[in-house]
């Protein structure tokens, strides 16, 4: 994640201890091994099962299959594993992770382990009663995804309606004192609406906007085509830059970032070198400290069935199983090529990723959408939008 809020108008939001608090420098390539301190956030895949059927989904979710999940008591199991391995962080997510009744002892159990607990939803379920639970439990933020306004989220979605329910959970977030945030996934087909989403955001006192970049993984695999463009992404970026200024000096206290392409941070660096910020420095120091994607390392992800993955993506790749394993042996595993390679990335990086000058704050970014475009995990990742002359291979 790219905390614009934190890194070019220089307001600390709740997440960016977590995020910039590291100083292993994952970016210079070290094996997280080396860094024993430096335990992985988890996003829980608890269910591929969904009452929408959104177009971009990379679970693929639907509520067409079998649930083939993890019982409650082996869940629990997991939890402890987590916890017993320090896991700072557990992501509740799907399919749609409230369609599990066992969602809110499942994270009372977190909490009460020490694991800090968020939820991503698409909204539509969260009711009063819902909204109480989740805040009971201990759930620390609510993530809600909508990927446009109006009509537009509900063709995203593939519910007539879904767009309404949403706001309606925004809503019932604030009424009970749950804080809540939206998630927008950006495409050709909605990128045009960032205007209006951040309208929306302002209207709906709306404490944090999540833009992220698509991820070619599920469904979202067949959508390459419908990625932005480099140069639309450019624009996008540079709208929600001008955006959070705009927010900033007006006193809006929103929390603004984007998701899912690294290269996000040295576009944003070089803006504000561009325009003289006194921040350009410490905005580079800081994205330093972070290191950029972190599949592997930083962040892990567990399916319905226990299956262990180097982040939410990574579904067609397993480095074990956690009613096989403990979780800490499969993540601390050193003869997993891919979790190895992902480690000391630098070297097997081709292409224009091999040669960029940014790799200690961008890290070579997405893997898997290399893998899903050249079928090569270690190619160049096709949605960078920088130019030759910015990542230092041309005049």
């Amino acid at each position: 994640m790219i905390s614009i809020t934190k890194l070019y108008c220089g307001k600390t939001g709740p997440g960016d201890k977590l995020r910039y608090e590291w100083r292993g420098k994952v970016g210079s390539n070290k094996d997280a091994n080396e860094h024993p301190d430096r335990k992985p956030i988890v996003v829980w895949n608890s269910t591929d099962r969904c009452n929408l059927n959104c177009i971009h989904c990379y679970a693929n979710a639907d509520n067409s299959g079998e649930a083939h999940e993890l019982s409650t008591e082996q869940a629990q199991d997991m939890i402890r594993q987590l916890a017993d391995f320090g896991v700072p962080v557990l992501l509740f997510s799907g399919g749609e992770p409230l369609l599990r009744t066992d969602v809110f002892d499942n994270a009372a159990l977190a909490r009460s382990l020490g694991i800090r607990t968020v939820l991503s939803t698409n909204g539509t379920l969260i009711t009063e009663r819902v909204a109480e639970r989740l805040k009971e439990a201990g759930f620390s933020y609510i993530g809600i995804s909508l990927d446009g306004i109006g009509a537009l989220n509900d063709k995203f979605r593939g519910k007539p309606g879904a767009f309404d329910a949403a706001k309606r959970a925004f809503e019932i977030c604030k009424a009970v004192g749950l804080r809540s945030g939206l998630r927008m996934t950006l495409t050709r087909h909605n990128y045009s609406q960032i205007e209006q989403v951040f309208e929306f955001v302002e209207e709906q006192g709306i404490s944090r906007v999540c833009f992220y970049h698509l991820v070619y993984s599920g469904r979202g695999s067949k959508l390459v085509s419908d990625d932005l463009s480099h140069e639309q992404s450019r624009l996008a970026v540079n709208l929600i830059i001008d955006r959070a200024a705009d927010f900033d000096r007006r006193g809006l206290d929103v929390e603004i970032l984007t998701v899912d392409n690294h290269c996000d941070g040295p576009f944003l660096y070089m803006r504000m070198v561009r325009e003289g910020s006194p921040l350009a420095n410490e905005a580079l120091e800081l994205l330093r400290s972070n290191g950029g994607n972190s599949s592997g390392v930083g962040i892990a992800a567990i399916d319905k069935e226990g299956y262990v993955h180097p982040d939410q993506f990574w579904r067609h790749y397993s480095l074990g199983n956690v009613m096989e394993r403990p979780f800490g042996d499969i993540w601390t595993d050193r003869n997993d090529p891919i979790l190895v390679g992902l480690r000391n990335r630098i070297k097997l990086l081709k292409g224009r990723c091999g040669v960029c000058r940014w790799l200690d704050i961008c890290n070579g970014n997405f893997r898997v959408r290399a893998e899903a475009v050249y079928a090569d995990v270690w190619q160049a990742d096709p949605a960078c939008y920088l130019t030759d002359e910015e990542i230092g291979v041309a005049g």
